[in-house]
């Protein structure tokens, strides 16, 4: 038996290792009621992340509808391959040509912010590195060695790990200070972390598209409640208050 608690005990320490994060997470400027950075967030969704990952349980309809896109507008500029407008969010993809490719078919989105979060997206988003050893050519600080290519890095440029010069202990030493882009992308580094912040947003938005109107739900029947129970105090003291 105590062999068997220790097993248990080895185990669960493993989980929550695996499950904490090697480094900080940045907070993710979540807005779901900031509809431009839910479009644009769809429209780098659609053109750089499409081609491997798929929203199969999102419809095209349902992200116009939410976002307050055009149908027209939606359909000639985030639907590329004549799919319809009813249809989900899929790519042609063969899972196993993509298992050729990256060792493992890329996870579908639809609920990638609820399972790892967006702080955790939009650290990971913002932590690949040159790194010519792997295949891609980069690699990731919040997930090492990343089997997936950086396809923002024509609008970041070409992220390195950047070193100073610092006083430690009375020696001068090499210390190791964060990732900063080459300056060859297309956006400023403040223009590149907003491009992330939208796209990590319309992920969070996906996750749960009602959750904006679930709050707003739930508001109106903390409402009802409290006056209901304003109500019910005054029935019940009116009841009552010949009794004694």
């Amino acid at each position: 038996m105590k062999n068997l608690f220790s097993v248990i005990a080895l185990v669960a320490s493993s989980w929550v290792m695996a499950a904490g994060p090697a480094v900080h997470l940045d907070k993710a400027p979540i807005d779901l009621k900031d509809k431009a950075s839910l479009q644009n967030g769809a429209r780098i969704f659609q053109n750089y992340c499409l081609g491997c990952h798929q929203m199969q349980y999102q419809r095209y309809v349902r992200t116009f509808r939410d976002l307050d896109i055009p149908e027209d507008v939606g359909m000639e500029n985030l639907m590329f391959t004549g799919e319809k407008v009813g249809d989900h969010i899929k790519n042609n993809m063969a899972t196993k040509d993509a298992e050729k490719w990256f060792g493992a078919a890329p996870p579908d989105l639809t609920n990638v912010a609820r399972v790892r979060g967006p702080d955790w997206l939009y650290t990971y988003m913002r932590s690949f590195y040159a790194d010519p050893s792997r295949p891609f050519g980069v690699n990731n600080e919040v997930f090492p060695m990343v089997g997936m290519p950086h396809v923002l890095q024509e609008l970041q440029g070409t992220p390195r790990k950047t070193y100073e010069t610092r006083l430690v202990d009375g020696e001068s030493k090499q210390v190791y200070v964060g990732i900063k882009a080459d300056g060859t992308g297309e956006l400023s580094a403040e223009e590149y972390d907003r491009t992330v912040a939208d796209l990590v947003n319309y992920l969070e938005y996906v996750g749960e598209p009602t959750k904006l109107e679930s709050r707003e739900l739930g508001v109106k029947v903390m409402v009802f409640l409290l006056i209901f129970f304003v109500l019910a105090y005054l029935l019940k003291k009116e009841y009552w208050k010949d009794v004694h």
